[in-house]
């Protein structure tokens, strides 16, 4: 049975040649096996074709991927109030909620807020800032809120120059979503065991867990305070 052998320097590969594997010799191989090894040919050089096509476009996408890049901006005060102007005036720029969080920092106890935008970010979005130390009263106003288009992003705990500790939510309202209504449901305990059953009793009621906090509240001291969502039909 003939073989091929090669040495390509680098070893010496053996293989049975197409003569061999259609039978004969290359001078007698039929018509038939002729279209065959051309049959063979085409196929292959479609396959090296596709392969090199589809590379060069996954390569386009990856570099336009790479090439949209986020911009961010850092907002931070002690006063809630500066806080939801800063936001809605980023936003007037493309700019869009991404993270929040309260505490001591270089400047003393602030909220700071994380906005990021890129070139694909088309929303018009508008913001609203809740801060208070009474449970009660954040879920009522949260919900007034919703009625008017606004849906939960984030929320923390931090000491403000007048209010003492407070519970901070953010609102965002896009105008290019559609139209949405939400209910919403604040639970505060000092036990996580409490907190448990109220998780269960508001999850089977459909209401999904958007976030979670321990803060110092004027009603209970130190509590979990955790805020719940539930879609309503139009």
């Amino acid at each position: 049975m003939p073989w091929l052998v090669q040495d390509d320097g680098r070893g010496v590969s053996f293989g049975l040649s197409c003569a061999t594997v259609l039978g004969g010799n290359h001078e007698d191989v039929h018509p038939m096996r002729n279209s065959v090894l051309m049959q063979m040919g085409r196929t292959i050089g479609a396959a090296v074709v596709v392969g090199v096509v589809g590379g060069g476009i996954l390569a386009t996408r990856l570099a336009a991927q790479a090439a949209v890049g986020y911009e961010y901006r850092v907002l931070a005060t002690s006063k809630t109030s500066t806080m939801e102007k800063e936001l809605n005036d980023a936003a007037e720029q493309g700019f869009r909620f991404q993270a929040v969080m309260g505490g001591e920092t270089a400047g003393g106890s602030e909220v700071v807020v994380v906005m990021a935008r890129n070139a694909e970010m088309k929303a018009r979005v508008a913001y609203k800032l809740l801060a208070t130390s009474k449970t009660s009263t954040m879920e009522k106003e949260m919900q007034e809120a919703a009625g008017s288009g606004f849906e939960y992003r984030g929320q923390s705990v931090f000491k403000s120059a007048f209010g003492g500790e407070e519970v901070v939510c953010i609102l965002e309202r896009d105008s290019s979503a559609g139209a949405a209504r939400s209910a919403y449901r604040l639970l505060a305990a000092t036990k996580t065991s409490t907190l448990q059953k109220e998780l269960e009793t508001a999850g089977a009621a459909g209401y999904l867990l958007m976030g979670m906090t321990v803060g110092k509240t004027a009603m209970g001291g130190k509590e979990l305070v955790a805020i719940m969502r539930r879609s309503e039909k139009p």
